[in-house]
């Protein structure tokens, strides 16, 4: 299999969406086109601006943190990945036991490549760092990986992008951290449930507290169900204050940036700072642009 860095295609979205407003105001007449071509590159440009300039932030100004020690909240990890315990996932194109990965499959019709099937695997992995593991759930993240493979096969071409099990990972989201500590529990509510689920089998509630075998539970039967019942529920209750930490990694609900690559931090960091300065003197000459427009005539 050959593994090459592909384009980031989020990255080239913004490009691509100020392609058909200038194709139409060129094959037009109408100079108005012309003035809406350039104020619609102008707000694209600035967002997609806005957002890089973010992004680059985010990654220059959150200092990496260690999973065993990170604070509650958004952090930068750095580790390998790992797939979870008991787990396989396998990229539907190549086959590869992956962590992640993205598909598209396009046809060739009348010269031009459409999408005609794509997905996205959601299944969480895991990110070592040598003092912990954190579980990464790739829902809602921006990711990024440096192994695609395009296969080009008559009218059809296949494109994957893939994290492979043992990458260098690099995380930005919220973390979060639960243990048994932190876990609210009921001890009267779950013994009145417990007490409920053994009247629903009323065979073994009889076989276990009718005493003296006559057929019916008394108060002083039903208090010792209740013992046995309070009993159970405190063992219970100390097996899930014992459970051990368990760190996860997900979307920010704040709108910060959710990102996963198996790039380094610093080239991420630089193709940020690309994107900012191509982006710009976009803007700049789409303003331009716009001023250009607004002396046309009517």
């Amino acid at each position: 299999m050959r593994i090459r860095i592909g384009r980031w295609r989020t990255d080239s979205l913004p490009f691509f969406l100020q392609v058909v407003p200038f194709g139409i105001a060129a094959q037009s007449d109408s100079n108005r086109l012309w003035l809406l071509a350039f104020t619609l590159a102008v707000l694209i440009n600035l967002w997609a601006w806005l957002i890089a300039l973010g992004r680059r932030r985010a990654i220059q100004d959150t200092p990496t943190s260690r999973v065993a020690s990170a604070a509650q909240g958004y952090v930068e990890l750095v580790g390998t990945g790992q797939p979870l315990a008991d787990t396989q996932l396998l990229s539907p194109l190549s086959q590869l036991p992956c962590l992640w990965y993205r598909y598209t499959m396009e046809e060739r019709d009348n010269g031009e490549w459409k999408q005609i099937e794509h997905g996205e695997s959601d299944l969480p992995f895991m990110l070592e760092d040598g003092s912990g593991r954190c579980q990464v759930d790739p829902r809602g993240a921006e990711i990024h990986a440096a192994h695609q493979e395009t296969r080009t096969q008559g009218d059809r071409r296949t494109t994957e992008h893939i994290l492979l099990k043992g990458d260098s990972l690099y995380a930005l989201g919220e973390f979060r951290s639960d243990n048994g500590e932190h876990v609210p529990l009921d001890r009267r509510r779950d013994v009145g449930e417990l007490l409920g689920e053994w009247k629903a089998d009323q065979t073994d509630l009889y076989g276990r507290f009718d005493l003296d075998g006559n057929g019916a539970i008394d108060a002083r039967e039903w208090d010792l169900a209740r013992r046995a019942a309070e009993r159970e529920v405190e063992q219970r209750h100390r097996e899930i204050r014992a459970q051990p930490t368990r760190h996860f990694l997900a979307k920010p609900r704040w709108g910060k940036p959710y990102l996963i690559s198996n790039h380094p931090p610093e080239k991420l960091g630089r193709r940020y700072g690309w994107l900012i300065a191509a982006h710009f003197v976009l803007l700049t000459g789409a303003l331009v642009g716009v001023s250009w427009a607004l002396g046309l005539p009517d």
